[in-house]
């Protein structure tokens, strides 16, 4: 057995042939995340990011996943999700303890926090882009 770690300062990575491998400890930088993308270059668009965060303001800025869909699982707290869709539509969904919603490929999505909310994400993370609020 291994010893137990928290999602927050070890994310996941899954991977190809049903594979889970613990990553290095998260910083939150943008530096991590591109550390991240050449970790399992094979796994190309089907790897999957597992990962856990606290927010205690709105999200800085907008994202979007081209290549795969991403699940919001808020575990703690509230939060709505803010996603704009390819044709200019939008839609927005507050989600509580239990509930999730799932960022579609090729969708901007971005987040307000009224006080504090901690959301489990499962990203198809490769081509990830970003744009400011």
């Amino acid at each position: 057995m291994t010893q137990p770690m928290t999602l927050t300062q070890f994310p996941v990575h899954l991977g190809l042939g049903a594979t889970a491998h613990v990553l290095p400890e998260m910083t939150g930088g943008m530096e991590w995340y591109e550390a991240y993308g050449k970790l399992h270059p094979n796994d190309g668009i089907e790897g999957r990011l597992v990962s856990m965060h606290t927010f205690t303001e709105d999200w800085s800025g907008w994202e979007v996943h081209p290549h795969g869909s991403e699940i919001v699982l808020c575990i703690a707290g509230s939060m709505t999700l803010h996603q704009e869709y390819p044709d200019g539509s939008t839609q927005s969904v507050t989600l509580s303890p239990g509930e999730y919603a799932i960022n579609p490929p090729g969708v901007w999505h971005i987040a307000d926090v009224p006080e504090s909310a901690t959301a489990v994400f499962i990203t198809a993370g490769e081509g990830t882009e970003h744009r400011p609020r």
